[in-house]
């Protein structure tokens, strides 16, 4: 998955304002404790850090 069909994805389910809040303050427990900016810089792929996403705020499987 590329980064920007990931910004995609979390503007779609979130909003846009809140998706890049949510990657600019929320600490992921799956993502070693970091942040989604945090984790992208960290090169983490984007496809994991979505599935942790999907996780901590229980999007549903068809969203995902």
């Amino acid at each position: 998955m590329r980064t920007t069909v990931f910004r995609n994805l979390m503007a779609d389910e979130f909003g846009a304002v809140r998706a890049e809040m949510l990657a600019r303050d929320h600490v992921l427990g799956a993502l070693g404790g970091r942040t989604v900016d945090q984790a992208l810089a960290a090169g983490v792929e984007p496809k994991e850090i979505w599935r942790a996403v999907c996780d901590d705020f229980a999007v549903p499987p068809e969203r995902r």
